[in-house]
């Protein structure tokens, strides 16, 4: 194999590759021992037909197609070695012919990847939100956690919103019964806006033994298209109604739920927790407008075939969280009426996005000198075996160790960026931040319910 030349024009390479014919016959010979089993040849058995029989009646070159698939992956992997290329995506085979010497000249084309200019990724002034938790937010987790600690009694009195009513039901549009509109025993909780609108409306002021007529209208976007924008009538009746008790939000209810002693110490620690997570969420905001950022500055031609294969990646994760959840893509497709086409398109920006981090990244670890130690490669295969709950000679089978190294490379450009990044929070943004949790604050239960220890 011999490379005769390579041109490179707008990102592509067509690299002109001749085989020797003694080499090329090696490849004749495989492709035409997988071939044989499937010839039928007059006057042989099926399969026993000479090579040089077969080429006779079908020509000198019918074996050569499947020769090339047989040897390419081979000669190719050479040639952009020998030549120093870096190639992305599936090459193409543009142009074949022989020589007067018999060897095989291929024209082999490729994209490559790409070349590229770094901007500014060093002291990007990068928009970072405020972190402010107020009164109204700790209040609202605590209800959340009333709700979740409620208890559920039958009451001898008329329904209203919050309670929930045990019904049968049956629809009807047009005086005929529709599929998915009857169900028996069903625990409707009234005032959520689960069911079509109007409809909970209508049950309020019910109690246990009667019946109603509720009428409501389908909405114009409703799912199911036979239904959308019909006038319809359900038929209910109910069985209970249930009242949702909430515990009372006391000192008593703090030693119930965690390990406070007191009502006051629960709001304190609930503050923290709701700040350290919206800490947490503005820096990983942060950190990857940071990224984005210094990509756009980054002068850089993609090729789209690295932006298909990155596609295809966000497909295949998408499709795993689908089956993780008992439900098949094709399934999924259909129940939004779309197409894998659509959703390959709507993933696009998406995977163009990570592809160009990606890029940027590598880069960045290329200018900086950026490298990784043993150690840190083994802290990290500690950390996925103890994830997976495996041992960590296991991982080291299982897992690929450059790519680990090219990941930790890839975070500490990352770290790079952030690290230099210069934070800036809108003035009025903050103001109004500070404004609003100081009133909440100021609105808060008296200082004198200093929150105490947790219990030891």
């Amino acid at each position: 194999m011999n490379v005769k030349s390579v041109e490179k024009e707008n990102g592509n390479a067509k690299i002109a590759i001749e085989i020797e014919k003694a080499e090329f016959e090696v490849a004749l010979n495989k492709a035409y021992a997988k071939c044989r089993k499937n010839i039928m040849i007059p006057g042989f058995r099926k399969g026993k037909a000479p090579r040089k029989m077969v080429e006779s009646m079908y020509g000198p070159t019918v074996f050569y197609e499947d020769a090339v698939n047989e040897i390419f992956p081979e000669i190719y992997e050479k040639a952009v070695t020998e030549q120093g290329l870096k190639a992305v995506g599936a090459p193409s085979v543009v142009d074949m012919d022989t020589t007067e010497e018999g060897n095989v000249a291929l024209t082999v084309s490729t994209a490559l990847y790409p070349e590229v200019t770094l901007g500014e990724y060093k002291g990007i002034e990068v928009a970072k939100k405020a972190v402010s938790v107020g009164k109204a937010d700790v209040d609202a987790e605590l209800n959340r956690m009333a709700e979740r600690n409620s208890r559920i009694e039958t009451v001898e009195r008329e329904a209203k919103n919050g309670d929930t009513v045990v019904i049968d039901f049956e629809g009807f549009v047009d005086g005929k019964a529709f599929e998915g509109g009857k169900a028996e025993k069903y625990n409707l909780h009234l005032g959520t806006g689960a069911f079509i609108p109007g409809f909970e409306d209508q049950l309020v002021g019910t109690k246990a033994g009667d019946e109603k007529a509720v009428e409501v209208t389908f909405p114009e976007d409703y799912n199911s298209k036979e239904l959308a924008g019909k006038a319809a009538t359900f038929q209910c009746k109910i069985h209970e109604v249930k009242e949702t008790i909430k515990p009372e939000l006391d000192d008593e209810f703090a030693k119930d739920v965690s390990e406070y002693d007191t009502l006051a110490a629960l709001k304190k620690s609930i503050k923290a927790d709701l700040a350290k997570k919206r800490q947490e969420a503005v820096d990983r905001d942060f950190e990857n407008e940071a990224v984005v950022l210094a990509g756009k500055n980054m002068t850089c031609d993609i090729p789209a075939c690295m932006i298909d294969e990155q596609v295809d990646k966000h497909l295949e994760q998408f499709a795993y969280q689908l089956q993780s959840q008992g439900m098949k893509m094709e399934d999924y497709v259909k129940m939004i009426g779309g197409d894998v086409k659509g959703m390959r398109d709507s993933m696009r920006p998406m995977a163009e996005q990570t592809v160009r981090s990606n890029i940027l990244l590598s880069e960045i670890v290329h200018q900086e000198n950026i490298d990784v130690t043993d150690e840190e490669v083994e802290e990290e295969l500690k950390k996925l075996a103890e994830q997976y709950k495996m041992e960590l000679d296991k991982i080291k089978e299982m897992i690929d160790v450059e790519a680990v190294k090219s990941d930790l490379k890839g975070r500490k450009a990352v770290k790079l960026i952030v690290d230099n990044a210069k934070p800036v929070e809108k003035e009025k943004e903050k103001k109004a931040a500070k404004k609003s949790a100081k009133k909440e604050d100021e609105a808060a239960e008296a200082p004198a319910e200093e929150a105490p220890k947790a219990e030891e």
